[in-house]
């Protein structure tokens, strides 16, 4: 079954001095500010477009990798995964690199980097990410 989420954007003046908010309304769980300076500069309590991709792809990396390991037979205890995705102003974004800690009894190292790999590419935002370079370190916690 196809699921759609929605989330709505308002944006106010020009590029560089206008501002905006970004609405989830899929889950109706908030609205937050967004502006130029927030993607460029110091956020300020203020969110961008790169911060809610790294949300959504921290997120579903967790998902992926918790799957795969589940599907080769192992328990999960824990998933963490950071994602810093990088803006660069006149060329967009330029890489997402993701790191995760995990809670796996009785995985080998070697085989949770294989099972993390496999979670990367089988994980949706890093598919739809896929003009851009994903780098990951994976380890056991």
């Amino acid at each position: 079954m196809a699921a759609t989420r929605t989330a709505n954007a308002h944006w106010e003046g020009s590029l560089l001095e206008g501002r905006g908010r970004v609405s989830l309304d899929s889950s109706g769980i908030g609205a937050y500010d967004v502006s130029w300076p927030a993607r460029t500069e110091e956020p300020n309590g203020v969110t961008s477009p790169e911060e809610l991709i790294a949300a959504a792809h921290s997120t579903c990396f967790s998902m992926s990798l918790s799957n795969v390991l589940s599907k080769a037979g192992h328990q999960v205890e824990r998933v963490d995964t950071k994602a810093d995705v990088t803006f660069q102003p006149g060329q967009g974004i330029t890489g997402v690199a993701l790191t995760t800690r995990a809670s796996v009894p009785g995985i080998s190292p070697e085989e949770f980097a294989i099972r993390a790999e496999e979670a990367k590419t089988s994980c949706p935002v890093s598919q739809a990410l896929g003009g851009t370079t994903i780098t990951l370190d994976a380890a056991l916690a």
